[in-house]
């Protein structure tokens, strides 16, 4: 199980350190809020919002900058400035998050402020195109098809023959695509397309905003679910909710992980809660957005099983928790897509199928996969399909055996059930074809109302970092671009050992040791946290 390590304010710190936190610590006598911290993330989210209309998630036909005088960042150098412009964006964004983290582990700031930076850096993005990826045209495309009466489990977007503005924003793989999204996800899509119509700037503002309801969820839940489960309310809003991948993937993006995720942790407080009936039904409406939230229900079970009298064998507290969830979730699953659809339509089972298609190596047995075709590929000239096609397979078979593994071990319940949860959540992200930096949310998400160690919360600031680089601002991959992805890496190991020590290469001592005429001041990487840590307290 996680542990975490107790912070100690001050603890450790130079007289430069404790200047910079009082600078940030205003306003109030004895207040904690990072002033300058949260307004350097403003100002990277506002540098993002600026280029993202040159450099995003672009319309193919943009009525505002397609032929106007500021046309010119859209193509060209002018893109390349752009492109330039929002890494400096996110950069601000992820130093602010960093510093923000130091602080929260040297618990010098409390929960709102992290609540308020997160908030205040997802503020500039409900406006800005979409980031680092496209997809949110393709549920504006499958809400369309399902609005003029098309099965969008049946067709992809592109046999749509009205609202053409939406069908042309839609990625080239996903234009004939089924979709795999859940029916009431798309019920949703419906109704925003029903209001916005062909504007697809409308279309994508409007998605963020619902979107936002899950968001809304989860902050009402996680500080609930820290109590049950042990964590730190702070470093569980910093993780979950201020971190990259909910401000750029997330929201930024937009992606509806967001709002299964709000039924989910909901959901999930509620079993912890002995709410179990109402847990079963809310991650049944999460499976219904997306449908990866199923996975929590089986661990669920067993939390119901053992809230069950304990004069009863496992067997039968078994037998009891799972029928009514049985009934539960038929109920749910019947009423929530006959009501979506208008039918029992069941294609967006096969419909899961569609994201598979995607084949890089974020996801592990692909890369496997392909590893094995580069190697024999120098000596035969062979195909890469079968290589990746077997190494899928064998992962699939390792999938259900880690899923198995990981519910038997839950068998008794209580938090160990809710822990065995989210590492099934992330072994699903991982495993099962395709890996998307986002799904990487389901896992966390749950798995931060638990005690962290540091050195796992900086492990998180450098898989976070590398997860949004991995895609291009426009959505299209960059895990070929074998210099760009070096520079990631790097980027994210430094970013990783900057929660633990500021400057860990010390370049900022460096330039202080310059004539002063010479000398560059970052009076920001000062701020520190203790530079050992103390002993570990176990959760369990």
């Amino acid at each position: 199980m996680a542990t975490t390590t107790d912070p100690v304010p001050g603890a450790g710190t130079s007289a430069d350190s404790r200047t910079e936190t009082q600078a940030d610590a205003r306003p109030g006598a004895g207040a904690r809020f990072p002033l300058r911290t949260v307004f350097m993330g403003v100002l990277g989210s506002v540098l993002v919002l600026v280029a993202s209309f040159g450099a995003a998630g672009v319309l193919v036909r943009d009525p505002v900058l397609g032929n106007g005088p500021l046309s010119w960042i859209r193509y060209g150098h002018g893109k390349a400035l752009m492109t330039a412009l929002l890494y400096v964006g996110f950069g601000l964004v992820v130093w602010a998050w960093v510093r923000l983290g130091r602080y929260v582990l040297a618990g010098r700031v409390g929960t709102r402020p992290v609540v308020i930076a997160a908030l205040s850096w997802m503020a500039p993005l409900l406006v800005a195109p979409p980031l680092f990826t496209r997809d949110v045209f393709s549920y504006l495309g499958q809400g369309a098809q399902l609005l003029h009466g098309l099965d969008p489990y049946a067709y992809g977007p592109a046999a749509l023959d009205t609202l053409p503005d939406v069908v042309q924003n839609v990625h080239p793989l996903w234009q004939t695509t089924p979709a795999p999204y859940g029916p009431l996800f798309l019920w949703v899509a419906q109704g925003i397309v029903s209001v916005t119509g062909n504007n697809m700037i409308a279309g994508v503002i409007v998605t963020r905003v619902v979107l936002l309801a899950g968001l809304g969820a989860m902050l009402w839940a996680l500080p609930r679910l820290v109590k049950h489960l042990g964590g730190t309310l702070p470093v569980t809003m910093w993780l979950a909710v201020a971190s990259p991948m909910t401000v750029i993937h997330l929201v930024g993006g937009p992606h509806n992980d967001l709002l299964m995720l709000g039924f989910l942790t909901v959901g999930v407080l509620a079993a912890l809660e002995r709410k179990h009936a109402v847990a079963i039904a809310l991650v049944t409406v999460g499976m219904l957005i997306k449908p990866t939230a199923a996975i929590a229900l089986p661990f669920l079970v067993w939390v119901w099983a053992n809230h069950l009298p304990a004069e009863r064998t496992l067997f039968r507290r078994f037998v009891t928790a799972v029928t009514p969830s049985l009934g539960i979730f038929g109920v749910v699953f019947v009423a929530g897509t006959w009501l979506s659809l208008g039918s029992f339509n069941l294609g967006w089972v096969t419909g899961l199928q569609a994201p598979q298609i995607i084949a890089n190596w974020l996801n592990f047995p692909t890369g496997i996969g392909e590893i094995f075709y580069t190697l024999v590929n120098v000596v035969v000239d062979v195909q890469v399909s079968p290589f990746v096609t077997v190494a899928r397979g064998l992962a699939w078979l390792a999938l259900a055996a880690v899923l198995v593994r990981q519910w038997w071990l839950s068998r008794h319940g209580g938090n160990e059930a809710i822990f065995r949860m989210a590492v099934a959540l992330l072994a699903v992200a991982v495993f099962a074809p395709p890996t998307l930096p986002w799904y990487l949310t389901w896992g966390f998400v749950i798995a931060s109302a638990f005690p962290w160690r540091r050195t796992h919360l900086a492990a998180v600031v450098g898989i976070s970092m590398f997860l949004v680089l991995v895609y291009y601002p426009t959505g299209e991959q960059s895990l070929y671009d074998w210099w760009f992805i070096a520079g990631v890496i790097a980027a994210s190991l430094y970013g990783a050992a900057s929660l633990l020590r500021p400057d860990p290469l010390g370049l900022i001592a460096a330039w202080r040791r310059l004539p002063d005429d010479d000398r560059v001041e970052d009076t920001a990487a000062t701020v520190g946290v203790p530079a050992s840590s103390p002993p570990t307290r176990s959760s369990r």
